[in-house]
């Protein structure tokens, strides 16, 4: 069993502060099991959007419980990333959006190669 989505979203903002960085919710889903996206914001403007990864992406690798996340849009404007998110919202209005602007992201969640 995943934990909760509130409770991995709680995490990972704590691990973005303790890392130095800033973290805000954009818009809460489902506490239980709503399925959670993340905005990297940088300096220069541009965001990349990591998006929950397909279950068959990484089902031999690891810890089942474990989130685990794939690049879908690298260093694109804001305006895109928002279009984006919105075609998702239609699809899933309990998604879950979380804003990081943070330069590094090693370690603060888990991300894996859709490739």
């Amino acid at each position: 069993m995943r934990i909760r989505s509130d409770i991995f979203v709680s995490a990972l903002m704590r691990r973005v502060f303790s890392a130095g960085g800033f973290a805000a919710i954009e818009h809460k889903g489902a506490e239980a099991a709503g399925a959670v996206f993340i905005r990297q914001r940088f300096r220069d403007g541009t965001e990349t959007l990591y998006a929950p990864a397909p279950q068959n992406v990484f089902e031999d690798a690891g810890d089942a419980t474990e989130r685990r996340f794939e690049k879908r849009l690298e260093r694109q404007e804001p305006a895109r990333i928002a279009e984006h998110l919105s075609g998702e919202r239609r699809f899933d209005s309990d998604l879950w959006v979380v804003e990081l602007e943070a330069d590094d992201i090693d370690g603060l969640f888990a991300v894996v190669d859709a490739g």
